[in-house]
């Protein structure tokens, strides 16, 4: 389980090193974030910050927060479901490189990895050679996770 508070503090804090604002509804969308512990779209943000803390907030203000916490890189956008997950790097002020993102697609469990930088150099230089430029060399890998794999194999043998 996250230590929400320290990581709200923190973030607020790397806001303030860098001249931005945490406000109180980018506040209550990174702690909607946080607190869903899964991917969530701009909807189910709006729908969870009314659900779990009593707070109306609208659709088009989530979705300019979402900007705001991606290009502070506190969230990520998953394109594959346009839905938003925390940064697993969230308390960090510094960039770790491209995330690869693995998807459980049974359970919808996310992962956040690292992509080392000169495979994303090599992913650039071989498009290019193909005559495409690479827009977004973020990763989402559709994967099972273990837990719903054994089930799976569970299921499988007829247990």
């Amino acid at each position: 389980m996250r230590n929400t508070d320290a990581i709200m503090a923190q973030a607020e804090k790397i806001c303030l090193t860098r001249g931005k604002h945490l406000t109180a509804k980018r506040k209550l969308v990174l702690h909607a974030l946080l607190h869903a512990n899964k991917p969530l779209s701009a909807y189910e943000i709006v729908d969870y910050c009314h659900q779990y803390f009593a707070q109306n907030i609208q659709a088009m203000s989530v979705y300019r927060i979402l900007d705001f916490l991606e290009g502070e890189h506190f969230a990520h956008k998953l394109n594959m479901s346009n839905k938003f997950i925390v940064c697993s790097h969230i308390r960090c002020n510094q960039d770790h490189g491209c995330p690869q993102f693995l998807i459980c697609s049974e359970c919808g469990k996310v992962s956040e990895l690292t992509i080392e930088p000169k495979v994303i150099s090599s992913i650039r230089t071989d498009a290019r050679q193909a005559g495409f430029t690479v827009m977004s060399p973020q990763f989402e890998i559709s994967c099972v996770c273990d837990e719903c794999a054994e089930k799976l194999l569970s299921n499988a043998r007829g247990c």
